[in-house]
């Protein structure tokens, strides 16, 4: 009788989300120390910066991860994260704007196109891929009316069709510079703090519990009085605000605000959040485990770019693992 449920036990720990993404990210990183391309693999500058590399891809799946918990999606951040790349920049560069004005303005306008989605759905009842759909082609649209379809750089065209070269403003430096002895990427600090602002509101707080309800039954949730309408903005409005932290980061590291920055980046953040064990389905999930579909992702990523396999093998072998990982999910439930 102990065996039988010494056996039962075990399996419930090896059908665990968890369990599951800490060994699918041990199988990557055993990838790595077979293929070590000559040594590359064992250096710590391979793993800073795969850490620095996955960051905003993390930052977007932060968001992402709220709104996957109510049984969502959001098209939208990788455009989201073009459009407050090129504000940040314009702004910081062009208008010289100091940066205690440009964040939080960046941050607001992120923020607002993650709410306008979530009104849409919530609201009017519309389909989250149809509303972020629409907020995806609007926000890109909207990148490239205000660049007007030009990267924004520290190169500035004059009334007579010459250029004139700006200084770039010091908080650039400061976001894509290194920390502790050039052994930490502050983008990566930034990552962090995102993950730490999710855990918070998913593990310690009553919103986090509706976001939760909402995925697992709707109904249920408002029938036991969750505000799953307020709860639904609220996912966006979050998933829209870390897409603008990720767009001032892509910015920084870019030195410039390019309007088509972020294409497929969605693709990216959900393959990361899936991979880490979320359902997409809802109700079902963690930002612990987005933490573990980031490296995954970015160490995966990593190995393939040492070992000089072509970028269309890496978009192939990423795609098969992202329906290995749904497939897996389904075979556990």
């Amino acid at each position: 009788m102990a065996e039988i449920k010494q056996s039962s036990t075990i399996r419930k720990i090896l059908t665990l989300p968890g369990t599951r993404a800490f060994a699918a990210l041990a199988l990557v990183f055993l990838l790595g120390v077979i293929f070590n391309a000559d040594g590359a693999f064992y250096k710590w500058g391979t793993h800073r910066d795969m850490f620095r590399q996955v960051s905003v891809y993390g930052i977007l799946a932060c968001g992402m991860t709220l709104v996957i918990i109510t049984a969502g999606i959001d098209l939208s951040v990788g455009s989201i994260l073009g459009f407050t790349a090129v504000f940040f920049s314009l702004t910081s560069i062009h208008w010289r704007w100091t940066a205690w004005l440009a964040i939080p303005l960046c941050l607001l306008a992120g923020s607002v196109c993650g709410g306008v989605s979530g009104g849409l759905i919530a609201r009017f009842k519309i389909q989250p891929f149809i509303s972020t759909l629409a907020m995806m082609v609007f926000a890109r649209g909207l990148a490239k009316y205000i660049s007007g379809g030009q990267k924004i750089s520290t190169a500035m065209q004059t009334a007579d069709g010459s250029y004139t070269y700006v200084e770039l403003p010091s908080i650039f430096n400061a976001i894509n510079s290194k920390i502790f002895n050039n052994n930490i990427a502050v983008v990566t600090i930034i990552f962090l703090v995102c993950l730490l602002l999710c855990w918070v509101l998913l593990a310690r707080l009553r919103w986090g519990r509706y976001l939760y309800a909402i995925g697992g039954n709707e109904e249920a949730a408002r029938l036991s009085g969750v505000p799953v309408a307020r709860m639904k903005i609220l996912a966006y409005l979050l998933c829209g605000f870390f897409s603008a932290v990720a767009g001032i980061c892509q910015a920084a590291q870019e030195y410039q605000g390019d309007p088509e920055a972020g294409v497929s980046y969605e693709l990216s953040a959900i393959a990361i959040v899936v991979i880490g064990g979320t359902s997409l389905m809802g109700g079902k999930g963690g930002i612990g485990l987005t933490l573990l579909g980031a490296l995954t992702i970015g160490y995966l990523e990593k190995i393939l770019s040492i070992n000089a396999v072509g970028e269309a093998s890496r978009l192939m072998l990423t795609g098969f693992i992202i329906v290995s990982a749904v497939l897996f999910q389904k075979s556990k439930r």
